[in-house]
């Protein structure tokens, strides 16, 4: 099995990009500055340049290199300015393409640029070893052009990040992306819908599911977007006192939920077409119907059939209703949950009664049969 090859975060670029702008202060321009990540690793980082400023200050470049892990800031230029000022301390600014927190709940206050503690912590300790001894301080400022783009591919518009991406990284390494990394990426919604003061919150797949809810009239504040770890952001949102979740969503999603499966990526489990077949075959859909439903490409495909029988909305609303129960068993009871089944165009599949409750709390607005929704 191949060696998969590490490498350094955004956060370790900012902080090569400080040694290499003091270090010019004192006369020289490196080409590479060694650092000591926060978990001990020693890191060798290449400098594309260091120039000074017109208006003062030093700005060094430095290429993110992510290694083998498919990090979309990879190969993108961090711009570090440093400028020395009088006063003690670090002044942190967000230059283009970094964002800046809008909303509370993130490791970050509003009003600051979205540099995460961590990179804060890397940065910190090498103005001090650099600068050991000398009481004055610096402003530091952190630019990524191609961030603003980017920002548009995370979800730090969902969490109220305006302007660009984020500085993050625990340690300064990059290790490929591991699923607990990447699941541990979506604990932060929570944290801000809840600094919000949302106590229910609308747990969607994914963007779609986020359009079609807000077309309903349901708040974006609330929506958490849970990707395929619907079981890890249901203990998530439990762990942190939400009373309760609408699970929100495409049926191809929900019926896995509805069979008892919470990581519903298609190489774990895939029993959607099963749970309509069972149903179905329940509800009374005739023998031949369930074979073809076996034998459908995809979940409309099983849906159109069910329909042909006149059980589609009978079916639907049984599995969104098996979908809440067996969200609350998953999680013991901890929290009320319930379950809205919509098509791609945002049409009403099937609710349970606790997803009723949940949808009039916000005013929600349902579409009428056939209306599409924008």
């Amino acid at each position: 099995m191949k060696q998969l090859r590490t490498g350094y975060t955004t956060g370790a670029c900012a902080a090569a990009g400080v040694r290499a702008a003091l270090a010019c202060y004192r006369g020289e321009k490196p080409d590479i500055v060694s650092l000591r990540a926060l978990d001990g690793t020693m890191l060798r980082i290449p400098v594309v340049s260091v120039v000074r400023c017109p208006g003062g200050g030093v700005c060094a470049e430095v290429v993110k290199d992510a290694g083998d892990d498919p990090d979309i800031t990879n190969g993108v230029s961090v711009f570090t300015t440093v400028e020395l000022r009088p006063e003690p301390g670090i002044v942190f600014r967000a230059g283009e393409g970094i964002g800046t927190v809008t909303k509370p709940g993130l490791a970050v206050p509003p009003g600051e640029p979205a540099i995460n503690p961590g990179p804060r912590k890397l940065i910190q300790r090498v103005v001090d070893e650099d600068l050991g001894g000398i009481s004055a301080g610096v402003i530091i400022t952190i630019a990524i052009p191609a961030g603003v783009e980017l920002a548009k591919k995370t979800l730090n518009p969902i969490l109220g990040i305006e302007g660009g991406i984020s500085i993050i990284g625990t340690t300064g390494v990059v290790r490929p992306m591991s699923e607990e990394g990447f699941k541990n990426s979506l604990l932060p919604q929570i944290d801000v819908a809840r600094a919000a003061g949302c106590e229910t919150l609308i747990f969607v797949p994914g963007k779609i599911g986020e359009r079609i809810g807000c077309s309903w009239g349901l708040p974006r504040e609330a929506m958490v977007q849970t990707s395929n770890f619907i079981g890890f952001m249901l203990e998530g949102a439990a762990d942190r006192g939400v009373r309760q979740v609408l699970l929100f969503g495409h049926p191809g999603k929900l019926a896995k939920v509805a069979a008892g499966v919470f990581h519903t990526h298609n190489r774990i489990a895939d029993a959607r077409l099963e749970t309509f077949a069972a149903y179905g075959a329940a509800a009374g859909l005739a023998q031949e119907q369930v074979q073809r439903v076996l034998a459908a490409n995809t979940t409309e495909d099983a849906i159109a059939i069910l329909s042909e029988a006149g059980l589609r909305d009978t079916v639907c609303r049984t599995i969104a209703g098996r979908a809440s129960a067996r969200a609350e068993q998953y999680l013991f009871g901890r929290m009320k949950v319930g379950a809205v089944l919509v098509s791609l165009r945002g049409e009403l599949l099937g609710m349970d009664e606790k997803a009723e409750e949940i949808g009039r709390s916000f005013s929600w607005r349902i579409p009428a049969n056939g209306e599409r929704a924008d």
